[in-house]
């Protein structure tokens, strides 16, 4: 049986032989060649994608009346609970309507004063004129007599319009809603004193059903969409078309979409934003006037929009991005790309990549341009038809 000392004498002995057959002509030992490594990537296509940008806003109501009273007087009854809603036309106060009452039948007795005294400057200048047909009065006299009939029946015109004005300011001691709402806190109870078209006003009634969201939009996004538009990159969503959907203040998304309506014509000199106002049902009154809320406005249509999966794209501290990419001799190369948004977990990429290309989103650490790779296909990746941009 050989000792320990002779068996470690053998496994030297092996080693060395091996090392020697291993040394090639140059003198050194052949490494066993290396295998390819293995990246996942994605090949790109074109697909219509609808663009919609993200904008926060705020609710405002359809209608906002604000009720002040048309006459002066003491506030007698308040005839409606505060909060409830209200129909139009609908009576919410009464003013003491005494001193109105007093001034209509005031009118009116002026108005009986006028009319007798109109008649009997008719009677006269009737009389007049056949005594001035047989020469008993002078043509003056009767003249005199047809003026003052004239006169009296103008001040028979002037007492009905007095009339007229007593009884109007009678019928607004009633105060009535001029649009149909929910009212808000009453200012005045009973006994209060209010003037004729006093700063204040008596309530405020709200029509909450449709209601407005009014957002703002940076110029600079606009300007985009116009130019975008005008060179065919985007087909416009068409004024009548144009859905909006909201979120609320807690993030939940409401349950009813809106239209735009229509787009401000002037840029705000001190925020350089447009704004922009859609309608919105609200049948439950789920939105309030001042309510925070974010809208999501639907912008146009991009054809063959190229959609790029997130984790290919490498952004620098600088802006600028860059993907790796498998050319067709299965190297890795890499591009300098342009992204214009998000698409969900996507990027809308306009310059740098093209149709077909197989961008790398799996294994990029362990490759560089340059390096011969072998490729996995990722499975799954459909392109989303909705693009949320966010808020610039």
């Amino acid at each position: 049986m050989p000792s320990l000392q002779e068996c470690r004498f053998t496994r030297v002995a092996i080693t060395a032989a091996a090392l020697a057959l291993l040394v090639g002509c140059g003198g050194k030992a052949q490494a066993p060649a290396a295998s390819k490594p293995e990246v996942t990537v994605v090949t790109l296509h074109g697909a219509p994608v609808s663009l919609t940008t993200e904008l926060p806003g705020r609710v405002s109501a359809f209608r906002s009346a604000e009720v002040r009273p048309q006459v002066g007087g003491v506030i007698q009854k308040r005839l409606f609970v505060e909060g409830d809603k209200v129909s139009a036309g609908q009576q919410l106060y009464q003013i003491d309507p005494g001193p109105y009452e007093a001034a209509v039948a005031s009118a009116q007795a002026s108005v009986s004063r006028a009319k007798a005294a109109a008649a009997v400057a008719k009677l006269t200048a009737d009389r007049y004129r056949s005594l001035i047909d047989a020469h008993v009065i002078s043509k003056q006299d009767y003249d005199n007599a047809a003026a003052t009939l004239l006169q009296d029946e103008a001040d028979v015109a002037v007492a009905e319009a007095a009339v007229r004005t007593a009884a109007i300011n009678l019928a607004y001691t009633k105060v009535y809603s001029p649009i149909a709402g929910r009212t808000g806190r009453s200012s005045v109870t009973e006994g209060a004193l209010v003037t004729a078209n006093q700063s204040s006003s008596l309530v405020t009634v709200t029509q909450l059903e449709p209601v407005y969201v009014d957002v703002t939009q940076p110029s600079t996004t606009l300007v985009r969409l116009k130019r975008e538009l005008a060179s065919g990159q985007i087909r416009s969503a068409g004024a009548d078309q144009a859905a909006v959907k909201l979120a609320l203040e807690d993030g939940s998304p409401y349950e009813a979409p809106g239209k735009l309506q229509f787009t401000e014509v002037t840029v705000d000199e001190g925020t350089g934003s447009v704004t922009l106002r859609a309608i919105f049902p609200n049948p439950r009154e789920l939105l309030l006037p001042g309510m925070f809320v974010r809208a999501t406005i639907e912008e146009g249509l991009r054809q063959d929009a190229l959609l790029a999966p997130q984790e290919g794209i490498t952004h620098a501290p600088d802006g600028s991005a860059t993907a790796l990419i498998v050319g067709q001799d299965g190297k890795v190369a890499q591009r300098n790309v342009m992204v214009d948004r998000a698409a969900g977990d996507k990027w809308i990429v306009t310059d740098g990549l093209a149709e077909g290309d197989r961008l790398i989103v799996g294994g990029l650490q362990k490759v560089k341009p340059g390096m011969e790779v072998s490729i996995h296909e990722a499975a799954g990746a459909t392109a989303p038809r909705k693009v949320a941009q966010s808020t610039r």
